[in-house]
């Protein structure tokens, strides 16, 4: 670790008057002056040069330290610009003839300034794209960025993120480029008061009718209508923001469309059908084949989708707790066509995302009406890696209410509007900022008081970064997203004229502090095996307390919904530990794995059990309720789907929200079924050595949904890395 302690025997005079010393930031914040950051910065210097710090350069550079708090004391009162400490550490190295380090210094002190500008620079940046860096194409796993509409929108977004680098406030631009903290969708939000996922609100739309576009579109009369309404409109409101949308209990949605199917078939069946006795068997065995076809093409509808910005929209469907006829033939025909898969080879359907709710008393046991529904879910589960569950109980108590995500996994909280009804439908989130806390605890160095006093320091300019993010969507007009705030997908139907605010304020909806790597940050202070130290825990478990008490009192303050969210980290998870090997070298559990650990999760490089997983995890969604869910990893489950049922039971009064992780590649060459082996050319079938993507079916978990990496040129060469990241990035 870079940050080696200073010799104890180093005692300055001028320490008193350096102690109530500032710092004025190149970003206009104002900080106390901590020459351990010199110090820490001319030891990383010297390593460079030379290759480690033996104790003879240890003192030099604490001599040159002891200097330049010298000149900085006599110097200044009560600050100092940061750029005039630079210059006098700059001075000190060549009056002491330490050219070599001066001039590594010098150098990283340059580089940085060279990164700031190139992060606004277009012309800079639409070169990389052209020369195809993997860190710009390969940023979202289902983007294909050979296609001319991804390759337009990564155009645009570079654009909006230099922009947008510009709009920030100063010091949040600067910690985001630091990364200190990552605002997140930065090629669409701030440059567009856009926002971010949501739960369309489905219902209003579908019983009152919408428009899109030029067309007046009226309430459906058969359920495929229905279902094909659907699709436009998701695929409307993807277009119009640029997070994920969920449709909230959607067999319960259609199945009163679905009985007017059945309706009509009734009557038909009595002009044509003498026995009387026969006719509910006609009807509903023609509504019957009416649903599957209308969840079929649904299915279809969103995988053949593409929005604005170049990719399938981020859609998932929740359903599972309807008893009736219609609901429970809708539930099945969701499973069937999924287990059945997408075209004549039968592949695994990307999206949507199923999200099935268990139910005690609907279908969690043997007795209840619904159980073998939940069989199904199992065995589609075991062959298609969804529907990841919901245990309704537990996500009332966690969350307030029930519903499902928006999207992946960040969920809506509890919210009554002014007559006192319970709304979930129809509201969104307003964005994610995320923290780095490994971060932190490296910069604390062991020091518990230094971690938390950093913390403060930093969710302060997450607040910041947040309140911003809420200020931006504010300036957003009704005119800029029909679908959203005039057409009903936001739930009311604002005019012209209205402020978009009124669907946001009042904590109607949600915005997210992300974080990543509670592993790691434990694991700098108690090492890497602390699952089983409950003091670490327990310190863990602190830090999301202090977060979840921040949120609650900046809600507070605001109006708005401030959640504590686990980030679903695709690129965050290299992006963050990538800056951090740079800024403090290859440290044992944090950064030498290339990847911080997602959110609360327990290191999967110790393969835990799924009971001792979620025994360990269970304890951590009260504090992030905005955003979470479990992951658990199994071998092939095609033929074991009761192994699947003990965890889904086991799970079911201990969290929320529940993943499946399981092998599920198919080589149609030679039928084998499995997990694929990683290579540089691609994945390749363990049997038979195919590669072929045509030939070959690779799907893997790169986030809260699938992704196909085979089928992407994009990420060609970077299969080694999703195979070994694919189990850490949950």
């Amino acid at each position: 670790m870079l940050e080696i302690s200073r010799s104890k025997n180093t005692v300055v005079y001028f320490s008193s008057k350096l102690h109530n010393m500032k710092v004025i930031k190149r970003d206009g914040r104002v900080v106390d002056f901590d020459d351990e950051k010199i110090y820490n910065a001319l030891v990383k210097a010297e390593i460079k040069i030379n290759g480690g710090l033996d104790p003879l350069a240890q003192q030099r550079i604490e001599n040159i330290v002891d200097r330049v708090n010298s000149e900085i004391a006599d110097r200044f009162q009560t600050d100092v610009k940061i750029y005039e400490i630079q210059n006098i550490v700059e001075h000190t190295l060549l009056d002491n003839q330490e050219y070599e380090l001066a001039e590594e210094y010098i150098n990283y002190r340059t580089s940085r300034d060279f990164e700031r500008s190139r992060a606004t620079d277009i012309n800079f940046t639409i070169g990389r794209l052209l020369h195809k860096d993997h860190t710009l194409v390969n940023e979202n796993a289902n983007k294909d960025s050979d296609v001319f509409n991804t390759q337009r929108d990564l155009t645009a977004g570079i654009v909006g993120k230099s922009i947008g680098l510009k709009m920030l406030p100063a010091h949040v631009a600067n910690a985001h480029q630091k990364g200190d903290i990552h605002y997140h969708d930065l090629d669409y939000h701030p440059y567009a008061p856009m926002t971010n996922c949501c739960l369309i609100d489905f219902k209003g739309m579908l019983n009152n009718g919408f428009k899109i576009g030029n067309a007046e579109v009226e309430s459906p009369k058969s359920i495929q209508t229905a279902t094909a309404q659907i699709s436009q409109i998701i695929a409307n409101v993807a277009s119009s923001q640029y997070g994920g949308c969920s449709a909230d209990r959607l067999d319960e949605l259609l199945a009163p469309f679905a009985e007017k199917n059945y309706q009509k078939h009734l009557k038909d069946a009595a002009a044509w059908i003498e026995d009387e006795a026969k006719h509910d068997e006609y009807a509903k065995a023609k509504t019957q084949k009416d649903i599957y076809d209308a969840m079929q093409s649904l299915e279809y509808e969103i995988n053949t989708l593409f929005t604005s910005n170049g990719q399938t929209p981020f859609t998932s469907l929740g359903f599972g707790l309807g008893t009736s006829w219609f609901e429970r033939e809708i539930q099945r025909a969701i499973f069937q066509i999924r287990i059945k898969g997408l075209g004549q080879e039968h592949r695994t359907a990307i999206f949507p995302k199923l999200i099935f709710t268990i139910k005690d008393g609907v279908n969690l046991k043997p007795e209840d009406p619904n159980y073998d529904i939940k069989q199904l879910a199992l065995e589609c589960a075991a062959k298609r890696m969804y529907p990841d569950v919901l245990n309704y109980d537990k996500i009332v108590e966690l969350t307030g209410s029930f519903k499902v995500p928006m999207g992946c996994r960040s969920f809506l909280q509890g919210w009554k509007n002014e007559q006192g009804e319970e709304i979930n439908s129809g509201r969104m989130n307003l964005g994610v900022v995320t923290l780095n806390l490994p971060r932190i605890a490296l910069e604390a160095a062991g020091d518990k008081e230094k971690f938390w006093s950093l913390l403060e320091e930093r969710l302060g300019i997450l607040k910041d970064a947040l309140v911003f993010r809420i200020k931006r969507c504010r300036e957003a007009t009704p005119a800029n997203a029909p679908i959203l705030y005039m057409y009903g997908a936001f739930g009311e139907r604002l005019g012209k004229a209205d402020s978009v605010d009124e669907l946001f304020k009042n904590k109607r909806a949600t915005v997210s502090m992300g974080y990543i790597g509670l592993y790691e940050v434990a694991a700098a202070f108690y090492g890497g095996d602390w699952e089983e130290n409950a003091e670490a825990k327990e310190f863990t478990l602190d830090i999301l307390r202090n977060l979840k008490q921040h949120a609650d009192d900046w809600g507070n303050e605001y109006g708005y919904h401030f959640s504590v969210y686990c980030t679903p980290s695709e690129s965050l998870t290299d992006r963050f530990c990538r800056m951090d090997t740079e800024k403090f070298g290859v440290i044992e559990n944090i950064t030498d794995k290339d990847y911080y650990t997602n959110s609360f999760h327990y290191d999967v490089r110790k393969n835990p059990t799924p009971f001792e997983k979620l025994d360990f995890e269970k304890d951590y969604p009260q504090y992030c309720s905005g955003g979470f869910i479990h992951y658990c990893e199994y071998p092939v489950l095609q033929q074991n789907t009761k192994a699947l049922e003990a965890v889904w039971d086991y799970s079911y009064d201990k969290i929320g929200y529940l993943g499946t992780n399981t092998p599920i590649d198919h080589c149609y060459n030679c039928g084998y079924e499995g997990d694929f082996t990683p290579t540089e050319k691609g994945f390749e079938c363990p049997q038979c050595g195919n590669k072929d993507p045509k030939s070959c079916d690779v799907v893997k978990r790169t986030c809260g949904y699938l992704g196909n990496p085979q089928a992407r040129p994009m990420v060609h060469g970077r299969h080694k890395e999703i195979s070994s990241r694919v189990k850490h990035m949950k």
